[in-house]
């Protein structure tokens, strides 16, 4: 892809711009804000300089290579840069090509138990499990913020705060239907089942300004239920809060009422934000949409055989024979390919910009 040399002036003109208003800025708002914008641009300018510099030197080489005496030296060098040109090129594409505002914010998980009754829960305790070890190579923190346990083990529900750089960006895709096929452990007879569990991954933006009037909620209390035993809440501390126009229904279940309060409130404003962007990707042509799926919840993206060992993306038609690896948090090899067909979604889109 051949980058129009206007448009790489432009990614530097903004990122200077951005340098000389942070000098001039006295109000600490501002500074915050363009101080993100600066890092968010400097990687970007330092690409687009590298590949400036890249397009220079070839001028220079071309014109070595017209001088008798030069001219093998300067081959040499034009065949290494020509090799070099084209990552460089699409380095910086990706940098400029479209890209979703909340790539590096942290996110909230929610895993849920589908079809299948207490094989689906246990489903549901296993795909937690994953992510949790996951969370932990990456250095990100788990928060627990509400949990609902299964009678034979495993989750009915459970939802988390998933803290770190880039959470968002890595999970995003992991939203929809997760399939399994095996024998369950209640299973006398050998046979193989079939269960469900859903996952959901939300951004967790905390600059975003969500209106919630206090006549559009309502605020319960209720004794949760724990795992029995001392883990028992015995006081009505777990919050419920609906939201009235749009039925969304957040819960917290600390052994803090303030805290549980607050953590439901955090939620549905995430769950309000979420909407406005489900709102904004409906409203985007079909061709603008990532290709590796829409981020429908309903939508069935994997499966996870236990008899032939394998896991299944069925968006990119990607299958590894390393089932037991990727349930223990090895999901690069998975996530790498899902960002690895985005990034080609979103290149295409940008080269189709650029006619």
């Amino acid at each position: 892809m051949r980058l129009p040399q206007a448009r790489l002036d432009q990614a530097l003109d903004r990122f200077h711009e951005v340098e000389a208003r942070m000098s001039a800025a006295t109000d600490g708002a501002e500074i915050v804000r363009l101080s993100k914008e600066h890092a968010e641009l400097k990687p970007v300018a330092d690409a687009v300089q590298a590949l400036s510099r890249a397009r220079s030197e070839m001028v220079d080489l071309e014109a070595m290579a017209a001088d008798p005496e030069m001219a093998d030296m300067a081959g040499e060098e034009m065949q290494a840069l020509k090799e070099r040109l084209p990552e460089l090129e699409r380095g910086v594409a990706l940098l400029l090509a479209p890209r979703d505002a909340d790539e590096n914010a942290s996110a909230v998980l929610e895993v849920r138990a589908g079809t299948g009754g207490d094989e689906a829960a246990l489903f549901a305790g296993d795909l937690f499990r994953m992510y949790s070890r996951y969370a932990s190579t990456r250095g990100w923190k788990v928060e627990l913020d509400s949990a609902t346990e299964g009678e034979a083990g495993g989750y009915k529900e459970i939802i988390a705060t998933v803290t770190g750089e880039g959470v968002f960006g890595r999970l995003k895709f992991e939203s929809g239907v997760h399939r399994v096929q095996r024998v369950p452990v209640t299973e006398a007879g050998g046979r193989i089942h079939t269960s469900a569990a859903t996952v959901a991954v939300l951004p967790e933006v905390e600059d975003v300004e969500i209106e919630i009037r206090d006549q559009d909620i309502r605020i319960d209390t209720y004794r949760s239920s724990g795992a029995g035993g001392q883990h028992v809440n015995k006081t009505d501390s777990a919050v419920r809060i609906t939201h009235l126009p749009t039925g969304i229904v957040v819960t917290s279940s600390e052994k803090s009422q303030h805290v549980n309060r607050d953590k439901a409130m955090k939620n549905l404003r995430v769950r309000l934000y979420d909407m406005q962007r489900q709102a904004k990707d409906a409203a985007r042509s079909d061709a603008r949409k990532s290709q590796v799926g829409s981020g429908d919840r309903s939508e069935r993206i994997r499966t996870y055989n236990f008899p032939q060992g394998r896991v299944t993306d069925h968006r990119i038609g990607l299958t590894l024979h390393s089932l037991p690896q990727i349930l223990e948090g090895d999901i690069d090899p998975v996530l790498d390919a899902l960002i690895a067909e985005d990034q080609a979604a979103r290149l295409a889109d940008l080269e189709a910009e650029f006619g």
